[in-house]
């Protein structure tokens, strides 16, 4: 049964919680802030972890603010609306800092910041359908949040929230969800399920499932591309920068997004992709100016006999694995960057890495997803 308890907030975790202790067990609190005194009710979910629903702010911190969004507390895509931005960046810093030293035992020196615009920054969303309304999966759960608007999503999704709204009868009963993209001039979408009867014309007043133009590259439904469209440049000029040489090799290279820095930079480029939409657009982007290898990253560096000067890995969010690292090491390019977009797997890779000879020169946390608790982190290793 549930207890309600006052605890005092210690630190946020990775995932968006507060950290606090009750007679020496842990517990995770959402909604909070370090230093604030909460009234919770705490249940155990599972042997050793416990998790308390929020219930009031006894002693609340400077840094909490009113929620910009009407469906925050409820709706599961933000974390941290109710701190301010300052309070979002450095918070991510620390959470970083700790993740690092906890999973890779890894003690990391300055962390950069790179931000811009926390709000209509995404560029993608995926929305739910159940009983006639629209939305995102509340907080913990599979239940449907229906909204009418997303502060987070750029104005051109929100026109399309809108135009769903008008006519979400045409959709019923349909529940799979849909994928919206945009470019802010064209929309893209991608169902994963049949339309009910007479939806295809509502579905055309929003977009189609045709590849886009974004910043340059075709992006079909299928392919990856960042989803903060005001920081693309930064997160390029991040992970890149002026370095320049006669081999660069970029892995999990999606539609092209970092290759065509480096093909600018680089004499020789090979770009390693092995997802069959993101390869297509790969080789209709950058086909003519870098080698390509459609390939699983780990079997591609397997055959790999020649020392790249510059490599940069953009793995997914399990990130680079063993048998990437153990490769990595064995090639020894003099550098490396990772950009990682999972604090827990990066630390596991890293430990590997500097394990194996190499070392971090710079750390940048770029804060792709202002909001929220995701964290995009870029790593430059040397030799």
């Amino acid at each position: 049964m549930p207890t309600e308890e006052t605890l005092t907030i210690e630190k946020l975790v990775y995932g968006g919680e507060g950290l606090a202790r009750l007679e020496g067990k842990v517990v995770l609190v959402p909604y909070v802030a370090p230093g604030e005194a909460v009234r919770a009710d705490i249940q155990q979910v599972k042997k050793d972890l416990f998790r308390g629903r929020l219930l009031n702010i006894v002693s609340p911190s400077s840094s909490r603010i009113t929620p910009h969004c009407p469906y925050f507390f409820r709706c599961g895509g933000c974390q941290y609306q109710h701190l301010d931005y300052s309070t979002q960046l450095e918070e991510k810093r620390s959470i970083l800092r700790d993740v690092l030293r906890r999973v890779g035992k890894l003690e990391c020196g300055e962390i950069n910041l790179i931000s811009n615009e926390p709000w209509q920054y995404r560029n993608r969303i995926q929305l739910h359908f159940d009983r006639g309304s629209v939305g995102y999966f509340e907080h913990g759960s599979r239940r449907l949040c229906a909204i009418d608007h997303c502060p987070i999503a750029s104005p051109g999704l929100n026109q399309a929230i809108s135009t769903i709204q008008a006519r979400l009868p045409e959709l019923q009963p349909f529940t799979a969800p849909v994928e919206l993209f945009t470019n802010e001039t064209d929309v893209q979408v991608n169902i994963t399920d049949h339309l009910p009867r007479g939806a295809f014309s509502m579905i055309q007043s929003i977009g189609a499932s045709a590849p886009i133009e974004y910043a340059g590259f075709r992006v079909s439904r299928n392919s990856f591309f960042q989803v903060n469209r005001f920081l693309i440049n930064d997160l390029v000029d991040c992970a890149i920068g002026g370095e320049q040489g006669q081999i660069a090799l970029d892995l999990y290279a999606g539609v092209g997004l970092f290759a065509r820095r480096l093909a600018d930079q680089f004499k020789q480029v090979t770009a390693v992709e092995s997802g069959q939409s993101a390869f297509r657009d790969l080789d209709h982007n950058l086909g003519q100016r870098v080698s390509l290898q459609q390939a699983a990253v780990e079997n591609y560096l397997a055959t790999l006999e020649a020392r790249p000067d510059f490599i940069l890995a953009d793995p997914p969010r399990t990130g680079l694995g063993k048998q990437v690292v153990q490769q990595l090491i064995r090639i020894a390019s003099p550098q490396l960057v990772i950009v990682s977009c999972d604090p827990a797997t990066l630390a596991r890779d890293l430990q590997g890495l500097v394990a194996g000879g190499y070392h971090v020169a710079r750390m940048t946390l770029v804060d792709l997803f202002p909001q929220t608790s995701h964290l995009e982190t870029v790593v430059l290793l040397n030799r």
